[in-house]
């Protein structure tokens, strides 16, 4: 079991293109699966991250916020100017634009917390990155929307802070309450713990993928190139920055992690929301909802591959 559980982690990057396309393909599939069931999920992953993490993680990420500073200014520098870049580089149209931008310009995705933990990163650190750039975003988001698009949004920031509290801080904290309580079955969980993240973010991504099909079939190959390019600069920026910063190896994946991958469902939901009018500009979000991961996987593949100790 244990051999069948490294498996599906190792090749956990196929597993999800896989699902994605047979979601592209056939995503009647998925069409009895709400996409409300996701962040439930992510929750399921979460709870198995506290189960591997101490106090002591915690203590480490809040008696070092440089680390925490650092990685958020990254996120809301880096991703916000790529977008508008990347969107006068390919003259996108005024509702693709404002989808790029609502995505550069959103907080750290939950998702890059599992990833995260996938690729041997700091984990606490990453939660930390992503809870303080949630927090900042009901200003952030607002102001870096309107001074690179040049239109006003609101963020919900109710909303967000019950998301990261329900998604993210309450299932770790009861995963560290299991650990505490039931240390030797918490120890022994650990093995089958990827695998599980694994098989949730390939479903996550089917489910995602087969809500939006008929959004990615229109959005056109050039919408793709350019979240494509916008993820893959934001995650090689990020890793610079950490390395600039003389962060470890593992501060440097989590950093990179965490400015590549953003909560580009807060940004579907933002286009939708006050851009009723450009419909259009929910594509971009559902595109790198569904890009993120998959990149995200073989990133957690190539930062734990043997043959990069360094990186």
């Amino acid at each position: 079991m244990k051999r069948l559980c490294k498996l599906i982690a190792d090749y956990m990057g196929l597993l999800v293109l896989l699902s994605a396309a047979l979601a592209l393909w056939q995503p009647e599939v998925f069409s009895h699966v709400k996409p409300t069931i996701i962040n439930p999920m992510l929750g399921v992953i979460m709870f198995g991250m506290g189960l591997t993490l101490k106090l002591d993680d915690f203590r480490v990420v809040f008696s070092r916020p440089r680390d925490v500073a650092t990685g958020c200014l990254a996120q809301f520098t880096v991703m916000p100017l790529l977008a508008w870049v990347l969107a006068r580089l390919f003259a996108l149209d005024e509702a693709l634009t404002v989808g790029v931008v609502l995505v550069g310009c959103s907080p750290g995705g939950t998702a890059s917390n599992v990833i995260t933990y996938l690729a041997k990163g700091d984990v606490a650190l990453s939660v930390g990155m992503t809870a303080t750039s949630t927090l900042l975003a009901p200003v952030a988001t607002p102001l870096l929307v309107w001074l690179l698009a040049g239109k006003t949004v609101e963020v919900n920031v109710l909303g967000m802070l019950q998301s990261i509290l329900w998604v993210v801080i309450i299932p770790i904290v009861v995963g560290l309450a299991v650990k505490r309580l039931w240390p030797r079955q918490a120890e022994r969980s650990t093995a089958y713990l990827p695998a599980l993240s694994s098989i949730v973010i390939c479903t996550i991504v089917a489910i995602i993928i087969a809500a939006n099909a008929q959004k990615l079939l229109t959005g056109g190959l050039v919408i793709m190139l350019v979240v494509i390019l916008h993820n893959l600069c934001g995650l090689g920026l990020g890793y610079a920055i950490g390395r600039l910063s003389g962060m470890n190896s593992a501060k440097r994946r989590t950093v990179s992690i965490e400015v590549g991958m953003q909560n580009s469902g807060l940004a579907s939901s933002l286009a939708t929301l006050h851009f009723a009018s450009y419909p259009l500009a929910t594509v971009p979000g559902a595109v790198f909802s569904v890009w993120h991961n998959l990149s995200g996987a073989f990133v957690a593949h190539l930062y734990t591959k043997k043959t990069m100790p360094n990186v």
